[in-house]
């Protein structure tokens, strides 16, 4: 596919596309303005025929061997795989990260199908004794139902595979809504499945927030699984049907302890990573460091030399930069008054500090190191989603463990220190669905994956993944005399 072309989206139920009659949204690369691809705003009629697609396609898979299930998966990754040039330069164009990191996320999409293929058949139940002569009890899992994936504009391809690999995986279908932001990219995914997929049992439906609520209050969705911001989740847990699942990934302000026992130069490395890695739009990315006294300056300008080493470049004309342009104009101008409010209340920027002004009106910005930030600066509690992270210090493991910990998210944080005592002090007491300590990939394919309070509840990745889309029943049978 040739890389400047406009992608039309359609939506996919029912193993086709189809056109939709509630006018289109335009959707133009972030680097340079230019359309990239149009999508449907999608009516509540369109989503019902998506889901109506999904609930008829469900009577049959949820019956699919899953040996069947496994190899349906393992063809769509194979499916995918000579797409990945395809999807990668969609993804770069419509959301701004650099070619070779959107090579990569397309890879991590394939991985996650290889993984709950293999999942798919390690679904187990259990037999329980009873306490009466001549019973049995057996406990199953089955398939929850047809599946709502609304899913996010920053990992727009791989986000979408962690919800359609595990629900297919345990026998569910889905409806998968795309960010309005980064339809085309999920046009060329919709085109791998058609080959491969039953009809029904992966479906996409493209449109705005009002298409999202109209899937998410659904009556025929039996559970919600959403990522994106705080914000949208909460409206989401409040709209939903009491008694839909619903599962939550609503990202946080992750922290990050060094210490003064810690490789000062690994922890470097880490932060210039999670720190600015997608511009910053990740939701484990690192928006808040706090540093011990006896190595800060140390840090400081170690981090504030990383980050001025980064290259900033459209991701198309440059596809191994380390930046790319941001997704949106709210994130950007949301990431200059972080960066504004952090000085008026005292902070040194040492690092970056403003727009690429050479790569103008493009959404580019440099990456921003802010020392000496106040617990009261937006940067030290707010997430702010661009490449920005604030420096503070602190003497004693105990009060930085408390202020890492008063975020009202609780996604992920990040700990160096190479003491056996603070390690396991760490990553004990911060409170946080994933820890990563002396390394900054809080999150794994085969390791469960979420967040606690603010951040949201409920797993992806892993086992649990798949759990997830389960739901229990328990057969109690006679069969012998009392």
């Amino acid at each position: 596919m040739p890389q400047n072309q406009v992608i039309t989206c359609r939506n996919f139920h029912s193993g086709t596309w189809h056109d939709a009659t509630g006018g289109t949204i335009e959707r133009r690369n972030p680097a340079t303005a230019e359309l990239v691809a149009v999508a449907p705003r999608s009516s509540a009629a369109e989503v019902d025929a998506a889901v109506a697609s999904a609930a008829a396609a469900f009577r049959t898979w949820r019956k699919t061997l899953p040996a069947d299930r496994a190899r349906y998966l393992h063809e769509l990754a194979a499916a995918c795989t000579p797409r990945i040039d395809d999807m990668a330069a969609a993804i770069t164009r419509e959301q701004g990260k650099p070619l070779d990191e959107a090579r990569g996320e397309v890879r991590k999409f394939i991985t996650a199908l290889h993984y709950y293929a293999e999942e798919a058949q390690r679904v187990f139940g259990r037999t329980i004794p009873n306490d009466v002569a001549g019973f049995t009890s057996i406990v199953e899992k089955e398939p929850v139902g047809p599946v709502a994936g609304i899913v996010p504009w920053n990992y727009p391809i791989e986000l979408i595979g962690w919800k359609l690999a595990g629900a297919t995986a345990a026998g569910c279908t889905i409806v998968i809504k795309p960010s309005e932001l980064t339809p085309g990219c999920a046009q060329i995914l919709s085109e791998c499945i058609a080959d491969v997929l039953p009809a029904g049992v992966v479906n996409f439906v493209h449109g705005d927030g009002s298409t999202g609520r109209a899937l998410v209050e659904h009556p025929a969705i039996a559970k919600v699984a959403f990522t994106g911001s705080m914000r949208t989740g909460q409206a989401i847990f409040r709209s939903v049907n009491g008694i839909t699942g619903l599962s939550l990934e609503l990202g946080g302000s992750c922290p990050m302890i060094v210490t003064a026992r810690s490789d000062v130069a690994a922890a470097v490395k880490g932060a210039a990573r999670r720190s600015f890695r997608n511009a910053g739009q990740i939701c484990i990315a690192i928006n808040r460091i706090y540093v011990q006294e006896p190595v800060y300056h140390e840090f400081v300008s170690g981090l504030a030399a990383a980050a001025d080493a980064l290259e900033v470049a459209d991701g198309l004309d440059f596809p191994a930069a380390d930046v790319g342009s941001l997704t949106m104009d709210e994130t950007y101008c949301r990431t200059l008054e972080h960066i504004a409010d952090a000085r008026e209340r005292g902070a040194s920027v040492v690092a970056g500090g403003g727009p690429v002004e050479e790569l103008a009106p493009g959404l580019f910005l440099r990456p921003t190191v802010v020392a000496d930030a106040p617990d009261e600066a937006l940067v030290m509690h707010e997430e702010t989603f661009g490449p920005l992270v604030g420096v503070a210090k602190f003497s004693d493991l105990d009060d930085a463990i408390a202020r890492a910990n008063a975020a009202p998210g609780g996604l992920a944080a990040y700990a160096y220190t190479d003491d056996t005592r603070e390690t396991f002090t760490l990553a004990r007491e911060l409170d946080f669905g994933n820890v990563a300590v002396n390394n900054v990939d809080a999150g794994i394919m085969n390791a469960p994956y979420g967040g606690r309070r603010e951040s949201g509840f409920g797993s992806e990745h892993g086992h649990e993944g798949l759990e997830s889309y389960l739901q229990l029943k328990h057969i109690r049978l006679r069969h012998g005399a009392q």
